[in-house]
């Protein structure tokens, strides 16, 4: 029974990649159309020129979600998003699991899973750089 559910697990990491891609990338796109009120946060955490990294916060989750969703750039953009997805969970680690740092963290496993496997199957990665195998 295993051995034949085994053959959608292409589908099961596409549904997972677009889910988590789409997740990172409104998360991002509220921050960037919500004026960058996220730089209080920013500096609350102690990071130099709050303004700037902010906005590399901002646009790790929308431009690394919407890669991770297309499946594009897989790697490189989980390694960007899951390192600010780190950063969140620090900076929420002394609230509660649950409504203080148990999304985040969830997104960083994710994002941690996408950065080791990169994109699969199911992605424009494998679509234009599939390597050539040998006859």
């Amino acid at each position: 029974m295993l051995q034949r559910l085994g053959k959608y697990a292409p589908l099961g990491e596409l549904l997972l990649r677009v889910t988590v891609g789409v997740v990172l990338c409104g998360h991002g796109w509220q921050k960037i159309s919500g004026g960058m009120t996220f730089e209080g946060s920013v500096m609350r955490i102690g990071f130099p020129f709050p303004l700037f990294f902010a906005w590399c916060a901002a646009l790790a989750e929308f431009l690394g979600g919407a890669c991770i969703a297309l499946g594009l750039f897989t790697r490189f953009a989980a390694f960007f998003a899951g390192f600010t997805m780190g950063v969140a969970v620090t900076s929420n680690i002394t609230r509660p699991l649950i409504g203080g740092f148990d999304w985040p963290l969830t997104l960083l496993i994710s994002c941690l899973f996408f950065f080791i496997a990169g994109g699969r199957q199911y992605s424009l990665d494998n679509l234009f750089f599939k390597k050539k195998q040998a006859m």
